[in-house]
């Protein structure tokens, strides 16, 4: 199987961090949705993502891709106990930052501010970076995601000691855990495949 490196013309990469909707542009040629048969449509597990080039790309390793959407909504979807949903965004996010990956920050910055309706702490995350000062909580979870990122051995003791300082039980620090490892590797995947361009798509 080969795939055709694609080139942009004209394609315009934003040049900071924003809550924005962005577009997202793959290097190598997806999938057509014409070309998905029954594994890579079970791979997709929601029919939606049929229409993103990101997720059509992946689903040219159907079985891979699978395993990473359900991890995926395993740890964003699931409601039973834990972390509150703005908070494992506001995991993502603050390991996006680090990362340098201005669509996954992008996305789950939207998630952050509307799930904690907390729109201007989380403009300062993206504006001033993962050094930024918001509250006790806020803090530690963006530093226990910051230190997982960085590189997994950089997590230790007194990270746990300070997310149980501000009230996070053995799930909730697990989900902050789950939250930022994950996209610690999926913003690396997005990064080597493909680039972020400020298509037509303009919400905030």
């Amino acid at each position: 199987m080969t795939s055709t490196t694609l080139h942009h013309a004209g394609s315009q990469p934003p040049q900071v961090f924003t809550r924005q909707e962005l577009d997202w542009l793959p290097w190598l040629e997806p999938l057509a949705e014409s070309e998905l048969g029954e594994r890579q449509l079970a791979g997709l597990v929601d029919a939606a993502r049929a229409k993103s080039p990101y997720f059509r790309l992946l689903a040219r390793d159907p079985d891979i891709l699978g395993a990473r959407t359900r991890t995926d909504k395993d740890i964003f979807y699931n409601p039973e106990a834990g972390l509150p949903r703005a908070e494992r965004e506001l995991a993502a996010t603050a390991a996006s930052r680090y990362n340098g990956c201005i669509y996954c920050a992008s996305v789950h910055a939207r998630f952050t501010a509307h799930f904690s309706q907390r729109g201007d702490d989380v403009q300062r995350l993206l504006d001033e970076g993962v050094g930024v000062r918001i509250d006790a909580r806020w803090d530690a979870i963006i530093d226990a995601s910051v230190a997982l990122s960085a590189t997994p051995i950089a997590f230790g003791t007194a990270h746990v000691e300070q997310l149980r300082a501000v009230g996070l039980d053995d799930l909730a620090i697990s989900d902050v855990i789950h939250g930022a490892a994950f996209f610690n590797w999926a913003n690396r995947l997005m990064l080597s495949l493909g680039e972020p361009s400020i298509g037509a798509r303009q919400e905030a």
